[in-house]
């Protein structure tokens, strides 16, 4: 039996921690913030979540939580005109194995935590700075300078991972240039004809705006993306809604009566890495964000993370000698499928964000998919479930 120390206390690391300490290793997680929790609105999570999470040993209690969604509504954002669907329910679940579903995540990450609490030691109030390692052994370097020691450690600490900061060397993440938008809002406020069952994007020139149900149906979560050039960037701060208005005025009369609903916006900048290769280094090595973070659009963040806990824990059945090989392992066998997606995620902004011919050509590309043609598009992402190895579906 090896110990493991995990750095960071958010979806990914406990994911990790849980697939890791099934296995028979002691593990440890130092979580920054002195208790463990987690903030933010809803996330959506593919067949190929669900999959991990049923890896995990919590995929009844996350379908019990989550909101099944039926479709992926594609709407012009100008015009209010409905473009296409993509369809989730009969075919789609037979197809991947699993609904798309979406939940709070602060409702996941307690049923993360809730599980790791017998099995795991978690320790908050830890701030990591780097880390050292030897032949033997790897560890957490902290603020106060007390050093955490293990047969190994995992970096799970964000897109601003400090192990990162060491290991890889890439400085400061990338500024998206595109400034999103976030409100929680109460269901019973939104128009009855507006209630749809559905994560459903407004596409306009330069901005789009997404909404879906969270925590059961009793809120809707608002997403507006504006791309404005921002070049510094920050996280959680208060916007009036005369910004919003601003910001948003070009979209069309429904768009913007939805907009309009919400209160409390809170703005953030998008941040992403390019991709890199190689993010292992003998006996430590990085997960998630802090190993491939990638902006929103393709919705697949949280699943990546979830697909490398379960990779890496089921390579972690070995020995205390093995570790550093079975990490170079994870990392080649994650690498090209997570890449993938960091670009898919970059590109995908050409869709959203077109204006006048380039977004009429747009909408007669998408309006000519079929259910069929659409469910392909996605099966390399969302069809992971099917696979001994999520890794494996690049």
């Amino acid at each position: 039996m090896a110990k493991i120390v995990i750095v960071g206390g958010g979806i990914g690391g406990l994911a990790a921690a849980l697939a890791v300490v099934r296995h028979g290793h002691r593990v440890v997680v130092l979580e920054r913030a002195e208790r463990f929790g987690e903030i933010g609105a809803g996330i959506q999570l593919a067949p190929n979540g669900i999959h991990a999470l049923e890896r995990l040993g919590l995929g009844d209690a996350v379908r019990a939580r989550a909101v099944n969604m039926d479709e992926l509504r594609f709407m012009d954002g100008v015009t209010d005109e409905h473009v296409v669907s993509m369809p989730l329910t009969e075919s789609y679940r037979r197809r991947f194995g699993n609904p798309y579903v979406v939940v709070h995540r602060a409702e996941l990450h307690t049923l993360l935590l809730d599980a790791c609490r017998p099995l795991v030691e978690l320790r908050g109030g830890r701030t990591a700075v780097g880390y050292e390692q030897d032949a033997t052994s790897a560890s957490v370097v902290l603020t106060t300078g007390e050093r955490v020691t293990g047969d190994a450690v995992i970096g799970a600490d964000g897109i601003n991972s400090a192990l990162r900061r060491q290991l890889v060397g890439d400085g400061e993440p990338t500024v998206s240039g595109i400034t999103v938008y976030r409100a929680i809002i109460p269901m019973e406020r939104v128009p009855a004809e507006l209630r749809w069952n559905a994560v459903t994007w407004w596409a306009g020139p330069k901005c789009h705006f997404v909404h879906y149900p969270i925590a059961g149906g009793k809120y809707l979560n608002l997403a507006a993306s504006s791309d404005d050039g921002a070049t510094e960037a920050f996280a959680g701060v208060p916007v009036r809604k005369a910004r919003m208005r601003r910001e948003f005025a070009v979209l069309g009369a429904t768009p913007r009566r939805l907009l309009e609903l919400g209160t409390d916006w809170k703005s953030w900048v998008l941040v992403d890495r390019d991709p890199v290769d190689a993010w292992t280094d003998r006996r430590v090595t990085l997960l998630g964000d802090a190993a491939h973070p990638m902006l929103h659009y393709a919705a697949q963040g949280a699943c990546m993370g979830l697909e490398d806990a379960v990779v890496l824990g089921d390579l972690l059945d070995c020995a205390s000698d093995e570790l550093a090989g079975r990490f170079l392992e994870y990392n080649v066998a994650r690498r090209g499928r997570t890449a993938r997606i960091q670009r898919l995620a970059r590109e995908s902004i050409q869709l959203w964000h077109p204006a006048g011919a380039q977004a009429l050509a747009r909408n007669r590309a998408l309006s000519s998919m079929s259910a069929t043609d659409l469910h392909d598009y996605v099966a390399w992402m969302h069809g992971a479930r099917h696979l001994e190895n999520p890794a494996m579906a690049a």
